[in-house]
């Protein structure tokens, strides 16, 4: 019989958890980011990400579909500093994006970071990064700086966790505790070079907890902490170039837009099972939807990441499943 999964709101304090990123004695820079919205931020040098060996030996098995870029420009992902001249600090942020699951109005749901009622977070993230940029460059004037925002090839999630600002689960994703997994990341990238305030690691608190590993519906998550891109749901609804086949469509529930099951069962996420109020136009519509109704009412949101036409397959896919 396997133990209790840990939980965040019983938990004793672990020996190798940071210092609370938000306390009396926060600097300015803290002060904004939570001013901002973040929910956490954590300091480190640029260097080599804790976990780059584990990324190649995932890129050497091919383990990421037909995202090619990903097996791209290796060497400056071993080196986050060869990104920006000069670099001695990077700060990782995270920003928590809602934990509501959006509906369509026939009871259909997309995955909870696409907020479709939303600009695409890329840019919003990118702006609140430059805001909080400028304490930075006015404590520091004259030096550099670079706003990343899955814009440069950066292993965010290690660079995260060494900066104490979470952990990786078994699901691969950034726990942050308190806040759960559903968080968006950004970089700061400076070379002013800012105080890391003892960061270290964040300790794996997973425990003998496997419920994302239990519930991934394609057996994507192979073991802990090893995820086979190829066959996961969420790559195969937004990435993946060609359609979702009948029998993936059965093993996407009601969600025709990415997956959040292994984020859904996790302990951390303490609303799991809440759902919105309806969003979206029924599925039905948006199979009648043609390219300029879809950039009227989706253009500037996540849903333009896959397409119209993408979308349209999720949806058939689920319909020839016996779900419409």
């Amino acid at each position: 019989m396997k133990a209790s999964p840990p939980s965040i709101y019983n938990r004793k304090p672990h020996p190798s958890d940071p210092e609370p990123v938000f306390d009396k004695s926060i600097s300015p820079l803290k002060e904004k980011a939570k001013a901002l919205g973040f929910a956490a931020i954590g300091f480190s040098r640029p260097e080599r990400p804790l976990f780059f060996d584990q990324f190649c030996t995932w890129l050497s098995q091919k383990k990421y579909g037909d995202m090619g870029w990903l097996a791209k420009n290796v060497r400056l992902r071993e080196d986050s500093g060869s990104l920006l001249d000069g670099c001695q600090t990077v700060v990782s942020l995270a920003y928590p994006y809602a934990p509501e699951k959006p509906l369509t109005k026939d009871g259909f749901s997309v995955a909870r970071y696409t907020e479709p009622k939303k600009k695409d977070y890329h840019g919003r993230l990118r702006k609140l990064g430059r805001l909080l940029a400028k304490e930075i460059t006015r404590e520091h004037p004259g030096c550099k700086i670079r706003v990343c925002v899955d814009s440069a090839p950066i292993l965010e999630r290690s660079v995260a966790c060494s900066s104490g600002v979470g952990f990786i689960g078994k699901n691969n994703m950034l726990i942050v505790p308190g806040h759960g997994s559903y968080v968006f990341l950004a970089e700061i990238l400076t070379s002013a070079l800012l105080p890391e305030n003892n960061a270290k690691p964040m300790a794996d608190q997973c425990g003998f907890c496997t419920r994302c590993l239990d519930a991934c519906p394609t057996g994507a998550l192979e073991k802990p902490f090893l995820v086979d891109a190829s066959q996961c749901l969420s790559y195969l609804t937004i990435e993946h170039p060609l359609g979702v086949g009948k029998e993936t469509g059965r093993k996407m529930g009601e969600c025709f837009l990415g997956c959040d099951i292994c984020q859904e069962v996790c302990p951390f996420n303490q609303t799991a099972g809440v759902l919105t109020g309806p969003e979206l136009p029924p599925t039905g519509e948006i199979l009648r939807m043609g390219d300029a109704d879809f950039s009227e009412q989706f253009g500037k949101t996540s849903f333009a990441r896959a397409g119209l036409e993408k979308i349209k397959s999720n949806i058939r896919a689920l319909g020839s499943a016996g779900r419409s």
